[in-house]
Parts: C-alpha cells; structure tokens; sequence
C-alpha cells in the first residue's frame, strides 16, 4: 500500500536511479518540479540528499546541526543521557523503539551507547537513513553514527525478534495530545501528517518488556501520565519533559 498524498520530487536528473528506488518502495509516483497534486507531501531527491516539502515548509534532517549538543560537557547534563546509564556496562545497548528522525539515539550515541533504531513510517525512515548516511561521511561525527543502526518497521514487532536482550529499551511515542502543541517547531508539522499517535500504550510497554532489558526508559511531558499506567521505579524529571525509568529485573 502506497503513502497517501506523497510524491517522489526529482530536483537533480543525476539522482533519477534513487528516485526510482524510492518510488518503488513507498508506492508513491516521482514528478518533477514539484508538479504534485494540491496538498501532496513532497520527498525531494538532489544531489544533497532527501528533504520533505510540503505547506511551503522544507525539512532537511542534518546531524551536524547538533553539533553544540553533542559536546561532553553538554552530553553530561542531558537528562536522557543519564536515565538510560547502567551500573557496570560502560557502553550500553539501546533500543529506541520509536526513533523519528533520530535526535535523541544521536545523543546516545554520542554518549557511547549502542543505539539500534526503528522506525515503522516509511519515510520518516527514508529521511533517516538519508540523514545516517551523510553523517557517517562526516569526520565530525562518523564514529557516532557508526554506533546507530536503523531498522525500518514497527517496533512493536521488532522488539519480539531481537537476537539479544539490550540493555536498555527506550519508548518516546506520539501522542494525540502533543500534535499541536505551540512548542512544536512548525516546520516539524509536516512529520505529523506523516506520523500516527500512539495506538495501544499496552502494546508498546508489553513489547519492551518482551524484549529483556535490564530497564524501560520512556519519555513522558512532565506532567502527563505514567505509559500504559506502569509506575516507574524512579523518574528524572526537567522543566518540560520527564524520563521515566522501570527497572526489568532478568
């Protein structure tokens, strides 16, 4: 089945063989110049890489933006960075079950984790992997991206059929209620039409726990509820958003 309102925009004739590709794996036709129809979501092909195009918003994922943030002495504070640590395993492994466009696995990768992404949308993937790419050919930040690795499709299923327990499995799911949050940068929109809420909260923690880490770590607004109603063992919590972590004993 083919994405919804979504087509191949061919910028640069050289990279006609990629748009093909893509085409053929999201179901969706490769036009040119953005002749689309009205209200169609754009997956732009040049010689730069993916970018998505749409509501005359352009977004180009690019780890280097994140380069301040990746620091050590930034990586030290960040919230995220510390709830996912684990008591004798320097370089821990961690799955991030809902990855996006991969911001938070960058900062545990940079960190030192072992960071095994999945993503179920198509082309939230695509534009991921794109961004993966350049970032491996990046002497800044090679070595980081060499320590995440992408998986396309549900993480729900996925979770089920790892080869081994990770460390630690890491959950931050949209939900209804955060789609249009005023916080939200607007170009971050497009992902929204493109991204699902978070259908069955049971199903994701039951899958995460089938998974046999040593700890569940979900990303929750400092105030909202508890994932699935699962009480965490303890929480670090920031202005804006919360880290909630269950201890998984094995």
């Amino acid at each position: 089945m083919g994405i919804p309102m979504l087509a191949i925009d061919l910028i640069d004739p050289a990279c006609a063989p990629r748009a093909e590709r893509l085409a053929e794996h999201l179901g969706a036709p490769v036009v040119t110049g953005g002749a689309a129809d009205e209200g169609a979501l754009l997956l732009r092909v040049d010689a730069r890489g993916l970018s998505l195009a749409g509501e005359g918003m352009e977004l180009r994922p690019d780890f280097a933006d994140r380069m301040a943030r990746l620091k050590p002495a930034n990586l030290g504070r960040e919230l995220l960075v510390r709830a996912v640590r684990v008591k004798g395993v320097p370089a821990p492994h961690v799955v991030d079950a809902t990855a996006g466009l991969g911001d938070d696995a960058l900062l545990l990768a940079a960190a030192g984790c072992r960071v095994t992404m999945f993503e179920r949308d198509p082309v939230i993937a695509a534009l991921l992997d794109d961004a993966l790419a350049r970032a491996r050919e990046d002497p800044r930040l090679a070595g980081i991206a060499e320590r995440m690795d992408l998986a396309e499709g549900d993480s729900v299923t996925g979770l089920r059929s790892l080869a081994e327990p990770p460390d630690v499995v890491y959950l931050d799911p949209m939900f209804p209620g955060r789609t249009k949050s005023a916080a939200v940068k607007k170009k971050f929109q497009l992902l929204h039409r493109l991204e699902r809420p978070c259908g069955d909260e049971g199903a994701l923690m039951d899958a995460a726990r089938a998974a046999r880490p040593r700890k569940i770590v979900v990303k929750r607004p400092a105030k909202g509820p508890y994932l699935a109603g699962v009480k965490p063992s303890h929480s670090l919590a920031g202005k804006a958003v919360r880290f909630d972590c269950i201890a998984c004993p094995r």
